[in-house]
């Protein structure tokens, strides 16, 4: 009893010197799984952060240790990190392009639209440094479109009116995927989804993979977008804005309508 008394009032405590974090951070960064089991029964706290604001589950997707990510999200930990850190977990899957543990923080309600406080400084101008821009640039397409099925925004990922307001020249994914020569998927994906085709300056250099998205691009500038796709973002616009785009399979309709609002192409068999 006196040896569990002891455990609970040390196990949320911070370590000497050179020790920065709480028995859970330390325990994240050296990798050991069945401590962090071990505190986890115990009741530590699961949000406590270090002296740069990074939680244990930032630690954890940063480290790429997926059964850690799922063992702190399922003891609760706020999927989102501190909003103190520069970075969120998020934007570290995305960039690193772990589609796994980016999955499971989307599963838990991670937003993302998140952006770090610190703006790229990138082809001369100033841009939000958000998951999807991240994905992107490093060429991380099944990062990007898992982000764009829970709702990513297409045009700015990013919905804070308030901070696009502080950036002079804001460019849109679609541009960006230009600039960057992303390739024509990533154009094609976006458009998909919803983005302002109108918005992107239009930039033609000599890449062969960029010039192909220009066209695509220039395509659908000229061409209304079919009814059909226009009911599919309409019917996803608000299920984001209730906060269910997560739940779109557990919607009573029939299986065709899940899939083709979750842009899964069944095959059709010819008969």
């Amino acid at each position: 009893m006196r040896c569990q008394e002891i455990c609970k009032k040390l196990i949320n405590c911070r370590g000497g010197w050179g020790i920065a974090g709480t028995p859970l951070l330390t325990t994240l960064s050296k990798g050991h799984l069945s401590c962090l089991q071990a505190l986890l029964a115990h009741s530590t706290l699961v949000d406590c952060v270090d002296v740069q604001a990074q939680t244990p589950i930032f630690t954890a997707v940063r480290g790429k240790y997926l059964d850690y990510v799922l063992a702190l999200l399922g003891a609760g930990t706020n999927p989102n990190g501190n909003s103190s850190n520069s970075c969120s977990p998020v934007l570290t899957a995305a960039r690193e392009g772990d589609v796994d543990i980016l999955r499971e923080l989307l599963k838990h309600g991670a937003e993302v639209n998140s952006h770090s406080k610190v703006l790229l400084w990138n082809s001369c101008v100033w841009v939000s440094s958000g998951p999807l821009y991240l994905a992107a640039v490093y060429g991380h397409m099944e990062c990007f479109r898992l982000l764009l099925l829970y709702g990513a925004d297409p045009d700015y990922n990013c919905t804070d009116a308030k901070m696009l307001s502080f950036i002079r020249q804001p460019k849109t994914v679609l541009e960006m995927c230009l600039r960057h020569g992303c390739g024509v998927e990533y154009v094609q994906l976006l458009i998909d989804f919803g983005a302002n085709v109108y918005l992107p300056t239009l930039i033609i250099e000599k890449s062969t993979k960029q010039n192909e998205a220009v066209e695509l691009l220039l395509r659908e500038r000229g061409n209304p977008k079919a009814l059909t796709s226009q009911c599919r973002l309409a019917v996803r616009r608000h299920l984001k804005k209730i906060n269910k785009i997560h739940s779109i399979d557990q919607l009573e309709m029939p299986t065709s309508l899940i899939n083709f609002l979750q842009y899964d192409i069944i095959p059709v068999t010819v008969l």
